[in-house]
């Protein structure tokens, strides 16, 4: 059918909730008010005393994901009809490309994995995890021919997909060339390497050595690094995954500065910690092994909350990259070889509304705009998604707020054999999820189609960051001082001077014994005339004896020193 008329719910948007029926026609909004009148033909869903809201947007995920000598689990057709089960009617996958291969070859790859299954629409975050003199020729391309607006940058796994802080520099000067967006996953990987020999040379091969080899502070540090050079070249920044306090006090402490910088933790990151390492079961702790790591210090989720529910931190990703349990066990007897990553596509939405609004750490509004509209904004696709206005595309969930489910790998919709939310009950339940106009997920079950989603591209200069960043190009200009050249010698390590240097203009001469004259024009004493000479002559060297005298009675006392 056509069309939809959702009655009775009310309309959330980021800035506002209000009672209102929504329409929608042609996978359009068509009207949203309270005097509606739907045509005949109109599927009406009863949504009085439920929320109505945009559909949940998944800033980061991995599906079909080539890594660590395996692929995940999750393929796009897995992962995007678990997404739409849980709410969200949008993700932004990772195109990772390997090294030596081209930026353009890998975005063709991704868009044949994902075309044919994708249930639920999409865009992609291009990865750059090799340099050469061609890159920002294809950098370019990316942005003005293939809808992309996002580059993402790995600081970590050296020699698979780190660029360096030289090659982060020229990366991000040709992104912010094209207005698009930088990316980093920041964690110093240098350091890890390092790390990760000492700990293994102590016998230590379990999930808790990748814990221990990846501390706070490593990724706090690359996390400002990449600030760092980000502002040198004032482009814009988004962190993803942010999973740990310090390295989310240094985007704040950048955002207080004015730093156009975006942070995103994930629902893991929120709702768990990293204490799973250390569990007896080795299945349920390498089940827990992503990259950040979750952090032992188990007030970490609130914190995080905390930021992401006062604006500190501005959106929600999962990094959904899921291995079954075989697949992890690659690393059985070594950690660094465990493929990293978890789930949370489909239960995202859920765990923010628990960890967030049921907690009363944000409203209805916010949630909104972590889980959806700011997404929307920054990747630059607002307001066609993320806001239920006339216009927009129709993606849309019903959210029960009041009704609960247990999260299990048992019920989830995805292809992994773990969840890492294994056992959590959460408030806030999507009834159903429309997605271009379709209802997709009603009454627990899944009404979807392979290929259905739709890329969506992402135009650049995107406003949310680039109004700042176009200002300051004008402001911020390079200071450039007018002088006079240096005529003067300059230093050679032989001591011979060059031909071509022009030697400075001769001291005017003076006669033999004559002292430098002690008054100025105006007939103050010249406290700069002295007889005395670095050089080791005197004005009165010529002079065959001069006498000493006996000062007897200075001012202040007396004395038979010689001068």
């Amino acid at each position: 059918m056509s069309s939809l008329f959702i009655q009775g719910g009310n309309v959330v948007n980021a800035d506002r909730q209000f009672r209102a029926d929504v329409l929608i026609e042609d996978g359009k909004i068509k009207q949203v008010g309270t005097e509606i009148t739907p045509p005949d033909d109109a599927k009406t869903i009863d949504a009085t005393g439920k929320l109505v809201m945009p559909g949940g947007i998944d800033t980061h995920t991995h599906f079909q994901f080539p890594i660590m000598g395996t692929v995940t689990i999750d393929d796009f057709y897995h992962g995007t009809k678990a997404a739409v089960a849980g709410g969200t009617t949008m993700i932004i996958d990772h195109c990772v490309p390997a090294r030596g291969q081209s930026l353009l070859d890998g975005y063709q790859v991704w868009r044949d994995r994902a075309d044919p299954n994708v249930c639920c629409d999409y865009s992609l975050h291009v990865a750059i995890t090799w340099w050469s003199d061609k890159t920002p020729e294809e950098i370019h391309a990316i942005c003005h021919e293939k809808g992309v607006n996002s580059f993402k940058m790995y600081m970590a796994y050296k020699d698979v997909l780190m660029l360096t802080d030289d090659q982060l520099y020229k990366a991000f000067s040709s992104i912010k060339d094209n207005g698009a967006l930088a990316m980093v996953h920041a964690e110093n990987g240098d350091v890890i390497e390092e790390n990760s020999k000492k700990l293994l040379a102590a016998g230590i091969t379990g999930p808790e050595g990748h814990l221990q080899s990846r501390p706070e502070e490593v990724e706090a540090e690359a996390t400002g690094r990449a600030i760092m050079i980000a502002n040198q070249v004032n482009c814009p920044l988004y962190v993803v995954h942010v999973m740990s306090k310090t390295s989310a006090d240094e985007v704040l402490k950048a955002r207080k500065l004015g730093k156009v910088v975006f942070g995103e933790p994930v629902a893991a990151g929120l709702a768990t910690d990293g204490t799973h390492y250390y569990h007896k079961d080795w299945c349920h702790a390498a089940g827990h092994v992503m990259s950040p790591p979750l952090r032992d210090d188990p007030t970490t989720p609130a914190y995080l909350m905390d930021l992401l529910a006062n604006g500190d931190l501005q959106v929600t990703g999962t990094d959904n990259c899921t291995f079954n349990t075989e697949q992890k066990a690659l690393g059985k007897d070594d950690f660094t070889k465990i493929p990293n990553g978890i789930n949370g596509v489909e239960d995202r939405m859920s765990i923010i509304w628990e960890k967030g609004v049921q907690t009363g750490k944000m409203d209805a509004c916010r949630f909104v705009a972590v889980t959806s509209t700011n997404a929307a904004k920054i990747f630059n696709f607002y307001p066609s998604k993320g806001v239920i206005q006339a216009g927009a595309d129709a993606d849309i969930v019903i959210w029960d707020p009041e009704a609960t489910r247990v999260i299990s790998k048992d019920t989830h919709h995805q292809a992994v054999n773990f969840n890492i939310f294994e056992g959590m009950e959460c408030h806030g339940v999507a009834l159903v999820t429309i997605s271009q106009g379709k209802v997709v997920w009603e009454n627990n079950e899944l009404n979807v189609v392979a290929g259905s989603g739709r890329f969506i591209d992402c135009p650049l200069h995107p406003g949310e960051a680039y109004e700042r960043i176009l200002q300051r190009d004008k402001v911020r200009k390079p200071i450039k001082v007018e002088r006079e050249p240096y005529t003067g010698p300059v230093w050679s390590p032989d001591g011979v001077q060059p031909a071509s240097q022009t030697k400075a203009p001769p001291s005017p001469t003076k006669s033999a014994g004559q002292p430098a004259s002690s008054k100025t024009k105006d007939g103050h004493r010249n406290l700069h005339a002295s007889g005395f000479s670095l050089s080791g002559s005197q004005v009165d060297d010529d002079v065959a004896k001069r006498n000493t005298s006996r000062i007897t009675a200075p001012p202040g006392g007396k004395s038979n020193i010689f001068f």
